[in-house]
């Protein structure tokens, strides 16, 4: 009998080991299997049913892809020449997006190559690379679903000109180390400033204090990612090589902006070419609730991105946001009275608060629910 095609999570295999263990008890029939190089499995390939299975990406031997074929598989082969998986099922690390920094330079890393491809593909009207472009950001997001599952997520937004060295980029650092000492996963943009910095936090967080105090020391000498983002991303590494065993936290980038590099301290990045797919799956993914730091016009844009679900929310349960600095929202960008305004009596309402400090924002985080759903 044939498999239906719905997807099941518990039939997608990302590894050797996995694809084995299913193996062994005799069918592959109904699996999606992503990225797994199955050149060295030909004889589980030839003898094994694979009636509605899906393979995305895997490396096989040709007599082997043309058995699944007409036994009922689907085969989507590797793309040569590509310098990213479009069918990857794991997320990114920072080790992965910047291989052979140090010894070919920046222009030469996974992320750089990756920004290039797409720059020269992105107003070409080609539908492979735009339907490229598409499936590779679905993979992300279905992996970003499964590494987050039932992880209590709080989203710190603020500026990618934050510089090291700075008190505000110390303030957000601390945010970060708070929030995941309080049990929760920090998940930014994935970039530099405002969202490296609280990824630095996270990272902080399973050390003693002193250890923050000396890596913001050690970053400062290499305050910003231009002119170099070389050197900027060193700086990271270097913190990483001497504190090796740093807390996990998310960070969502994109190659959308090609001057916004990923951070290298956030455990995890999920990083899209469509940044509209990237900004709505961030907020979305934001269960325990969302702090923003003074920003511009993409912090402000997060707010009302934000707001508006909240607003609409139908179970009365908004998740909570927490505007940090008092004179940048309601002064220099005033957000807040226009937010607050759209609450009116709604229950959301309950659910907003403006701060004057960064250090006041886990605790008014908590205080307005700050917990998964």
């Amino acid at each position: 009998m044939a498999h239906s095609p719905e997807h099941r999570t518990d039939h997608e295999i990302e590894t050797l080991p996995e694809f084995d263990e299913v193996a062994a008890a005799g069918s592959l029939a109904g699996l999606r299997v992503q990225s797994v190089d199955l050149t060295d499995r030909t004889p589980a390939l030839l003898g094994l049913p694979v009636d509605g299975a899906v393979f995305l990406g895997c490396p096989m031997d040709p007599d082997a892809a043309a058995r699944v074929r007409l036994a009922g598989a689907l085969v989507f082969p590797p793309i040569p020449g590509l310098p990213y998986d479009p069918y990857r099922g794991s997320l990114y690390t920072p080790a992965e997006l910047y291989a052979g920094l140090a010894e070919r330079g920046y222009q030469a890393t996974p992320d750089a190559l990756t920004y290039d491809w797409f720059q020269r593909t992105k107003a070409d009207g080609d539908v492979f690379a735009s339907m490229l472009r598409a499936v590779h950001d679905d993979s992300v997001s279905d992996a970003l679903d499964e590494h987050l599952h039932g992880v209590p997520v709080v989203g710190v937004m603020g500026g990618h000109a934050m510089a090291r060295g700075t008190v505000e980029y110390e303030g957000a650092a601390r945010l970060g180390r708070s929030l995941a000492r309080a049990g929760l996963t920090v998940a930014t943009g994935g970039g530099p400033g405002a969202m490296e910095a609280a990824n630095l936090g996270a990272y902080a967080a399973p050390y003693t204090d002193p250890m923050l105090d000396e890596a913001l020391l050690l970053l400062a000498k290499e305050p910003s990612f231009t002119p170099s983002i070389g050197d900027w991303a060193a700086a990271a590494f270097a913190v990483r090589s001497r504190w090796p065993e740093g807390g996990a936290s998310v960070g969502i980038p994109t190659w959308f902006y090609g001057h916004e590099p990923p951070n290298a301290f956030a455990s995890h990045l999920a990083k899209y070419f469509a940044n509209a797919t990237r900004e709505d799956g961030l907020l979305a993914r934001c269960t325990a609730g969302v702090v923003f730091l003074p920003g511009a016009a993409g912090t402000v844009q997060e707010v009302f991105d934000n707001a508006t679900p909240n607003y609409y929310e139908s179970r009365g349960e908004p998740t909570p946001m927490v505007l940090v600095d008092r004179a940048h929202w309601t002064e220099r960008l005033p957000a807040w009275p226009l937010l607050r305004a759209l609450a009116g009596e709604r229950a959301m309402a309950d659910r907003i608060a403006l701060v004057d400090t960064v250090e006041e924002a886990p605790e008014a985080l908590l205080r307005l629910g700050g917990r998964a759903r």
